[in-house]
């Protein structure tokens, strides 16, 4: 019997030699992923919210939840909510990111943009459920970006 250690070697050897090839799937995934990635970008980390923050539904079952994170002298407000499947993204940037910005909600399939409004504020609608990111590109500065957050039906 081998130890856990010496069956992970074993496998890792298999996929070296060619004799064990990754999935084509995982293949397809990890190069999506790669594209996904923003070189020069500021990852922006998770704040701790208030219990039961997020406004847009009426009932507690189904209240949103909001995620908030900070860097780079931004905080990135979001609340994503699943509507008829689909997920809606509303979320406000601090302070106001100013002209020429945008504000961009990905996928790992699909990505959408706004310009914010004066106040900071963008909506986007209609987003596969699932893995969302959110980030804002400023004129002169580095994008900043959220953790990527699941979003299930």
């Amino acid at each position: 019997m081998t130890a856990p250690a010496d069956e992970y070697l074993l496998a890792a050897l298999r996929i070296a030699a060619g004799t064990d090839p990754v999935p084509d799937r995982v293949s397809a995934d990890a190069r999506s992923v790669f594209a996904l990635h923003l070189p020069g970008g500021i990852a922006a980390v998770p704040l701790a919210t208030a219990a039961g923050e997020g406004a847009r539904s009426a009932q507690p079952h189904e209240r949103p939840h909001a995620h908030r994170y900070a860097a780079a002298g931004l905080t990135i407000d979001i609340e994503p909510v699943v509507a008829a499947g689909r997920v809606d993204v509303a979320g406000q940037i601090s302070p106001a990111p100013g002209a020429g910005s945008l504000v961009e909600v990905r996928t790992p399939h699909v990505s959408d943009s706004r310009v914010p409004s004066e106040g900071g504020r963008f909506v986007v609608t209609g987003l596969p459920a699932g893995w969302i990111s959110v980030v804002c590109h400023r004129p002169g500065h580095p994008p900043v970006f959220t953790r990527w957050t699941h979003v299930r039906p």
